[in-house]
């Protein structure tokens, strides 16, 4: 098995406890990771026997922008749930970190999802 990820994407969206974190758009840093089988892809050598990156990014920033969520949690799943649709992915990490909620740290979560 191998990983593909992403690191550092920057997304907005409207994500917080409080009414106000929901009332503005605030930026968030994801790093997605996925778990696949890339023998095929390393065989042939052609894009559509691997998972393009490409693909988890846009998942995550569709996920990001359409709806709000409380909970970091909640939203780290609704993403990983989202790059799970691609039958082929065995398995998917999601790291959010709000970076404008505090000065002087970074608050995040990372979640791990497997295909049941």
């Amino acid at each position: 098995m191998s990983r593909i990820f992403i690191e550092q994407l920057r997304v907005k969206g409207k994500h917080g406890v409080s009414d106000a974190e929901r009332e503005r758009e605030q930026e968030f840093l994801l790093d997605i990771s996925i778990d696949f089988d890339t023998r095929a892809a390393v065989a042939s050598d052609d894009l559509k026997d691997t998972v393009d990156y490409s693909y988890f990014r846009n998942a995550a920033k569709e996920v990001v922008g359409k709806r709000s969520f409380k909970l970091l949690e909640t939203l780290a799943d609704a993403i990983a749930q989202k790059v799970l649709e691609d039958s082929r992915v065995t398995a998917v990490s999601v790291c959010i970190r709000k970076t404008e909620m505090y000065t002087d740290c970074i608050p995040g979560i990372t979640i791990a999802r497997t295909r049941a």
